[in-house]
């Protein structure tokens, strides 16, 4: 197998977890022959992924994590796999003309799509995310609709039937969703329950719904179902999706976009 170099951290750990979803287990010396890095370097980032509830570490090395028990904090999220999410916030920003109404989910991922939206004019920005309305603030071009609802302060944003009741009031051109975690067999899932009203809502007022992840959380699921992915438009991820999963996503009628990282 050959080595992965020149990598910034967080492409290391997205290289970790392409090489588990594969082989499902990996011992630390087989991290170092994959990356061509050091052991400490392969504990480290192992460490890191397993705090982050990526990975279990083992003994000799790390084990997948296939379901999903928590959802990440905020500010855990907001640190992690920057590259990726720039290139598909880029991406998805690409999408929108001028005009739109448009909705962003919760999501570090999602609110990196503003700086890519700069120039846009006449746009309707509604979002349940409280750091991505404070984010269009500024924005010259934007009518701004904060979803109201119960705060969720971990993720910094609002959940339940009230957010879900002011999504069913509105007309969306796009709705871009976001997720923790995802896979062919589950759909886009999530363990908090009371996520899934305003997701569902927002899809159902949508002409087209589009789902914002990277490949590092592809491969996992939670308890709840929010939906399968044959109910999405387009999926937006990094290079690092196998082309096998891509084939899979886009058998069941879904435009899969690769953004390559810059």
């Amino acid at each position: 197998m050959a080595k992965t170099t020149a990598l910034i951290p967080e492409q290391r750990r997205q290289q970790i977890l392409r090489h588990l979803r594969m082989e499902q287990v990996l011992s630390y010396r087989q991290i170092t022959e994959l990356l061509g890095i050091s052991q400490m370097t392969a504990r480290r980032d192992v460490a890191l992924l397993a705090e982050q509830g990526r990975v279990r570490a083992t003994q000799g090395g790390a084990t997948l994590v296939t379901r999903l028990l928590n959802e990440p904090r905020r500010a855990e999220k907001a640190v992690t796999g920057l590259a990726e999410k720039t290139a598909i916030a880029r991406a998805a920003a690409e999408m929108v003309t001028d005009s739109m109404t448009l909705y962003l989910d919760a999501g570090t991922t999602v609110q990196a799509m503003r700086p890519f939206l700069e120039e846009r004019t006449g746009l309707t920005v509604v979002s349940n995310d409280l750091s991505t309305v404070l984010a269009f603030l500024d924005h010259p071009g934007v009518d701004l609709i904060s979803v109201g609802g119960r705060v969720d302060p971990d993720n910094q944003s609002t959940i339940g039937r009230l957010a879900a009741l002011t999504l069913a009031e509105l007309s969306l051109d796009i709705a871009f969703l976001s997720s923790s975690s995802w896979d062919a067999r589950h759909g886009v899932t999530t363990p908090v329950e009371a996520k899934i009203e305003a997701k569902r809502a927002a899809m159902a007022s949508a002409t087209t719904t589009v789902l914002l992840a990277d490949s590092g959380k592809f491969g996992s699921y939670a308890k709840y179902r929010v939906l399968s992915l044959d109910e999405l438009d387009t999926v937006v991820c990094d290079l690092a999706l196998d082309d096998a999963d891509a084939e899979r996503i886009e058998a069941l009628g879904v435009d899969v976009v690769r953004a390559p990282v810059a």
